[in-house]
């Protein structure tokens, strides 16, 4: 099963940087995973609409083809660690590849969300899309171990 994490720019603090390439990483062990950065829109004299839709363009260029995609979105579905951990263990075991995608400051683009065959919330509230791809690849790596009956989760 490959699975593909794509996100828009790239982590700018050091310490998430470093902690998002650390899960990033162990999540690796478990999964064929495809890490994909797209290209920050600079927003200087842009409307956000307009970021967004540049960066869901460029974005929707790199989904693989073969990918189920999931947009990470705080109106998506709230799912424990067990219950992302089993839809990943199905998807594994039907061998179909997922693409989650993380959208910019600006969140994702229409064009992108609207391609999607689920949404999924990572958390109840906002994250910055830094945090977000943080929480992400940790929940990867935590959805390998449970899979494989590892002392990780507890």
């Amino acid at each position: 099963m490959r699975v593909s994490l794509l996100a828009i720019g790239k982590p700018r603090h050091a310490g998430l940087a470093d902690a998002t390439r650390d899960y990033e990483s162990r999540a690796a062990r478990y999964w064929t995973l495809d890490v994909i950065e797209v290209r920050e829109e600079s927003g200087r004299s842009l409307t956000p609409a307009v970021v967004k839709d540049r960066e869901g363009q460029r974005m929707s260029e790199r989904v693989p083809a073969d990918a189920r995609i999931v947009a990470c979105d705080p109106g998506g579905d709230s799912l424990t660690s067990e219950d992302f951990a089993g839809w990943l263990g199905d998807l594994r075991d039907r061998a179909q590849s997922v693409a989650f995608l993380i959208g910019g400051a600006h969140g994702l683009a229409d064009v992108v969300r609207q391609r999607a065959t689920r949404r999924i919330s990572l958390a109840p509230w906002t994250l910055p899309h830094e945090l977000a791809r943080l929480v992400l690849a940790e929940q990867l790596y935590r959805a390998g171990t449970m899979l494989r009956g590892e002392p990780y989760h507890k």
